[in-house]
């Protein structure tokens, strides 16, 4: 690659992207940060039993259901067809961003009154059989209803992702970036209020009539200011919306077909989500009516979002800003440069990953009290299990995502959809065999093994069928990498685990959120400088590639 001086031609474009991914990497990690704030203060008013996991269910399924409606064809269909429209056409692309508005639109009224309507049925889907007994009328009845607030959350959503695609489409990425933040806010302003008004608990019998219209009418209110917020900012971009319903010759059914097969992939993932959600509701059930230690849908997505920051901050920034380069070389039949440019990508990714994987595998137990030991609610122990249990799909997950963009550079959406056939199918066979028989204080984490178990199989299938089209990934001296990682990463586990031993045999009683701060930033620290020495000590020189990068970006 040469390295030509940037005239003054390039430098302002650059400097805008670099000024845009500033933007963007802000708004994650806020965006990161509230939502841990969300989580805890979820966690600290109503636990992690049984009720908690109503209304996490009634707060989710609106989110599946709009990816299921139109979240596919918006961001896979619609959206390039709408940024090619709004650079190209003569009218910066407003007739046609009216038709998909309005389009839009009316698919997700319909959608929203007809899930609204079906509300039982969707329950019966969603929840274990066991919630329709008699015992849990009162659970039951409190899950229709929040799922009615909820379910305006799909137009919401909708509306939502097409306003902000429509931002970037203008290159005004920030907005969209951000507004998922007052969502955020909103949420913890809502959940304060829950606190205020009825303390904190955390029950299995379900909730009052208050208790649901504060929690389901808060939660949608949240998502309606989301999408609210980026009105201002369309009418500053130039975009004004008018519905047109001259939807003929409008060119949508080519760009469709073009994209099912990634429609295809995204319905499988959602199916997947549902079997998964289903089996975890069903162990707080149990927990329920055994009088046993919960952990369910609340315990599994909130160590989820735990494990997925790492991934956020590295792995989609690394791979975002090589995806232009990747998919020059696919275009120009470069296949030894797509090689050689994803394989270092992976190093790179993996170097920063695996360690934070290692971090969440030791530190489990007090990073969960760290972020959920507040209230009532004591469930920092399963929940830091949980975290654990997702640090090895943490790092299949990484090697799958980043794989997967070799085929999107190429523009294969087939293969990608075929792949993920098999990784559903074992996400849900596993997860129906290792939760089996299992207590219910077990559950959310086998859930975790079994979304390992998912990305192992996604992250082989896609290597070996990527290698046979640009040759092996998997090289000597790939291998030889990761035989350096493993060892500086094992050095680095060792240290952790000795350091948190020691600290907690000073202190055995100390158990709330300072003193599992206290612990988990000194074994982190310990474990990070193991790391940097170990690597050094291996040669593991992307090591050093990273933080040269970061220290780079702080100049």
């Amino acid at each position: 690659m040469s390295h030509r001086a940037a005239g003054p031609a390039t430098a302002a474009p650059r400097s805008s992207l670099l000024t845009a991914s500033a933007v963007m990497a802000a708004g994650t990690v806020l965006s990161r940060l509230t939502g841990f704030a969300r989580a805890a203060l979820l966690v600290a008013a109503i636990g992690a039993a049984l009720d908690a996991d109503l209304f996490t269910q009634a707060n989710t399924i609106p989110n599946s259901l709009y990816i299921l409606v139109a979240g596919g064809m918006l961001n896979v269909v619609l959206v390039p067809q709408l940024v090619r429209s709004m650079r190209n056409d003569p009218d910066g692309g407003l007739a046609y961003a009216g038709r998909i508005f309005t389009l839009t639109v009316l698919v997700l009224v319909a959608a929203t009154i007809v899930l609204t309507l079906a509300v039982p049925l969707l329950a019966r889907i969603a929840f274990d059989a066991e919630l329709f007994t008699p015992e849990l009328s009162a659970q039951r009845e409190s899950a229709y209803d929040l799922m009615r607030y909820c379910m305006p959350q799909v137009f919401f959503y909708g509306v939502f992702v097409l306003l902000g695609q429509m931002l970037n489409a203008r290159e005004r990425f920030g907005p969209m970036m951000w507004a998922p933040i007052l969502n955020n806010l909103v949420a913890c302003a809502v959940l304060g209020a829950y606190i205020a008004l009825h303390g904190t608990t955390r029950g299995a019998d379900g909730f009052t009539t208050e208790q649901e219209l504060l929690l389901g009418l808060g939660s949608t209110l949240g998502v309606l200011v989301q999408a609210l917020v980026l009105i201002p900012y369309l009418r500053a971009a130039g975009i004004g919306l008018r519905l047109r319903f001259d939807f003929r010759g409008a060119g949508l059914g080519h760009t469709l077909r073009l994209g099912l097969w990634t429609i295809g992939f995204v319905i499988l993932n959602q199916v997947a989500f549902f079997v998964v959600s289903r089996i975890a509701t069903g162990s707080s059930i149990d927990a329920a009516v055994g009088a046993g230690e919960a952990a369910g849908a609340t315990v599994y997505q909130t160590a989820f979002l735990v494990t997925q920051v790492p991934h956020a901050i590295i792995t989609v920034s690394l791979v975002t800003a090589t995806m232009p380069l990747i998919s020059r070389l696919a275009a120009d039949g470069d296949r030894d440069g797509m090689r050689r440019e994803i394989s270092t990508t992976l190093r790179l990714v993996l170097t920063a990953i695996v360690p934070f994987a290692a971090v969440l595998a030791c530190l489990g137990r007090p990073i969960a009290t760290v972020l959920f030991g507040y209230g009532e609610a004591d469930a920092a122990g399963v929940i830091g299990t949980t975290i654990s249990a997702f640090a090895p799909g943490l790092v299949l997950f990484t090697v799958h995502y980043l794989l997967l963009r070799g085929f999107y550079a190429a523009e294969d959406t087939r293969t990608p959809f075929l792949i993920q056939i098999g990784l559903a199918v074992t996400n849900i066979g596993a997860a129906i065999a290792y939760t089996y028989g299992a207590p219910p204080s077990r559950v959310a984490m086998l859930l975790a093994l079994a979304y390992a178990s998912a990305y192992l199989v996604g992250s082989l299938t896609s290597s070996l069928v990527l290698s046979r089209r640009i040759g092996s990934l998997f090289g000597a001296s790939m291998l030889l990498f990761l035989a350096r990682l493993a060892v500086a990463t094992a050095a680095a586990s060792a240290v952790m685990l000795a350091v948190s031993r020691v600290l907690q045999d000073l202190g055995p009683e100390a158990e709330g959120p300072l003193p599992s701060l206290l612990l988990a930033a000194t074994a982190g620290v310990a474990g990070a400088l193991a790391y940097v020495v170990a690597a050094w000590l291996v040669r593991l020189r992307e090591v050093g590639s990273l933080l040269g990068a970061v220290t780079g970006r702080l100049r």
